[in-house]
C-alpha cells in the first residue's frame, strides 16, 4: 500500500493532509508514504522532516498521483473545484481519494469523479458516533476556528476583554455573545472566558444549555418554541421562516447589549441562516465587532461579505474564510490524525476494503465502480435512488 500526499492547490490553503508526526504510525503498519516536495512548507514542515519520519519526498504532483494507491488531501472535488479540474486528469480508475470534498454543497464534481472510476471518501460525512471521534475533521478544525475568531475580535475591538482595576479607574469587561454552541461556538466561549470577557451563548438546541453553562457562560433563553431543532447527527436543523422572524425579534434585544458577537451557525450542505440582521447591527454601539465564521456559506449576518471586512454604522463585521488554515501547523496535525485514523479503519490485510456494514465507511463513501453511491449526494444531483441492494464487502 502506497499513500500519496500532494500539495494543496486551493487559494489560501496552508494546511497539508499529513503532518510528519502521522507518518510513523502509517509506516509501522507497512504503508509507504510519498509526499510532494514542499507540500508541508506552508504549515511549517520541511521536506527533511518528512524524510526523517520515513516518508519519500517526490518531485511533482504527477508523481504523487502516478505512484499512490490512496491519495490523501485536505481539499478535493467540490472543496477545491479549480484544483479538481486538473487533478481529474491525474486520477486513475480504482484509485482511492480521501479528503474533505463538500459533496452536498457542490455535488457535480462527485459525478465527474465517479466517471473516472475512482473511489472517493468525504471526511465531512463521517457520522458523529463514538467510534468515529478520532476521524471527525469537522470538529477538530471547527475548534480551531472558534479559538481564532475570538482572537480576531480581541485584536479589532477598541476595548480589552478582562475586568481591570487600576489607579486610573476601573475598566468593565467586554460582553461577548456567541451564537451557535457547536464545537466552534463552545471553543469560542471557552477562549473568550479565558481572556476575561463576560460571555453569553445562544443556540436553538436547548440540549446544549448545560455545555454552555459548564464553560462559565450564560445561556440565552428566548421565548420561542425551538421544537426538534437538532438532527440525528447532532447538528442544528434548518427552521421555518416564522421561527427565524420571531428569533430575530427577540435576539435583537440581546445583541444590542453586546460589544462582540461571534456567529458560528452552519447547516451541512445548506446556506447559513441569517441570524443577525441589518437592523440588529444598527442597534449595536459604535466600536462593536461581529466575527462571522459562517461567512463561506453566505454568513449569519445580513451584511456579511465573504472574505472581507465590512464597516456599518461604526460596527466592524469580520467575514473570514478558512480560519483553520491560519493555524496551519496545529490544524494539519489534527487533520493528519483524523485522516490517518480513517485510512487505517479501511485497511484489511494491507488493502482498502469497502465494508458497507461499517457505518463510517457507508456514510462517507461517495463513489465506487463508476457510480455515485451516496444517497444524499445522489439526491443533490437529481439521480434516482440506487435500485440494487448494498453489495458485499469488496477490495479496492
Amino acid at each position: 500500500m502506497r499513500v500519496g500526499v500532494p500539495k494543496e492547490m486551493c487559494a489560501g490553503e496552508r494546511r497539508v493532509a499529513l503532518a510528519p508526526l502521522a507518518v510513523g504510525p502509517l509506516r509501522r503498519k507497512g504503508i509507504e508514504v510519498a509526499i510532494e516536495a514542499g507540500a508541508g512548507l506552508s504549515a511549517g514542515f520541511l521536506d527533511a522532516t518528512y524524510e526523517q519520519a520515513g516518508a519519500e519526498v517526490v518531485a511533482s504532483r504527477d508523481d504523487v498521483f502516478a505512484q499512490a494507491d490512496v491519495v490523501l488531501m485536505v481539499r478535493a472535488l467540490g472543496a477545491d473545484p479549480d484544483g479538481w479540474q486538473s487533478d481529474a486528469e491525474r486520477v486513475r480508475p480504482g484509485q482511492t481519494l480521501i479528503a474533505t470534498m463538500d459533496p452536498l454543497w457542490a455535488p457535480q464534481p462527485v459525478a465527474a469523479c465517479a466517471a473516472k472510476g475512482a473511489v472517493a471518501f468525504a471526511l465531512e460525512l463521517v457520522p458523529r458516533i463514538t467510534r468515529a471521534q478520532a476521524m471527525d475533521v469537522l470538529s477538530s478544525q471547527a475548534s480551531l476556528a472558534g479559538y481564532k475568531a475570538v482572537l480576531l475580535a480581541a485584536g479589532r475591538i477598541t476595548r480589552i476583554f478582562p475586568h481591570m482595576t487600576t489607579a486610573a479607574g476601573t475598566i468593565t469587561p467586554t460582553k461577548v455573545l456567541v451564537i451557535g454552541a457547536g464545537v466552534a461556538g463552545l471553543q469560542a466561549i471557552s477562549t473568550a472566558r479565558r481572556l476575561g470577557a463576560v460571555v453569553s451563548g445562544y443556540d436553538v438546541r436547548s440540549a446544549v444549555k448545560e455545555q454552555v453553562e459548564s464553560l462559565g457562560a450564560r445561556f440565552v433563553v428566548l421565548d420561542i418554541d425551538t421544537g426538534d431543532a437538532q438532527d440525528s447527527g447532532g447538528y442544528a436543523k434548518e427552521m421555518g421562516e416564522e421561527f427565524y422572524r420571531r428569533q430575530a425579534e427577540l435576539l435583537g434585544d440581546v445583541i444590542a447589549q453586546m460589544d462582540v458577537v461571534i456567529t458560528t451557525a452552519a447547516i451541512p450542505g445548506r446556506k447559513s441562516p441569517v441570524l443577525v440582521t441589518r437592523a440588529m447591527v444598527e442597534r449595536m454601539a459604535p466600536g462593536s465587532v461581529i466575527v462571522d465564521i459562517a461567512a463561506e456559506r453566505g454568513g449569519n449576518c445580513e451584511l456579511t461579505v465573504a472574505g472581507e471586512t465590512v464597516e456599518h454604522g461604526g460596527v466592524t463585521i469580520l467575514c473570514p474564510l478558512n480560519l483553520p488554515s491560519t493555524l496551519a501547523t496545529h490544524a494539519s496535525q489534527l487533520y493528519a490524525k483524523n485522516v490517518s485514523t480513517f485510512l487505517l479503519n479501511l485497511l484489511k490485510d494491507g488493502s482498502v476494503v469497502i465494508d458497507l456494514d461499517d457505518e463510517i465507511v457507508r456514510e462517507s463513501l461517495l463513489t465506487r465502480d463508476g457510480e455515485v453511491v451516496n444517497a444524499r449526494v445522489r439526491e443533490a444531483l437529481g439521480l434516482p435512488p440506487l435500485a440494487e441492494p448494498a453489495a458485499p464487502p469488496a477490495t479496492a
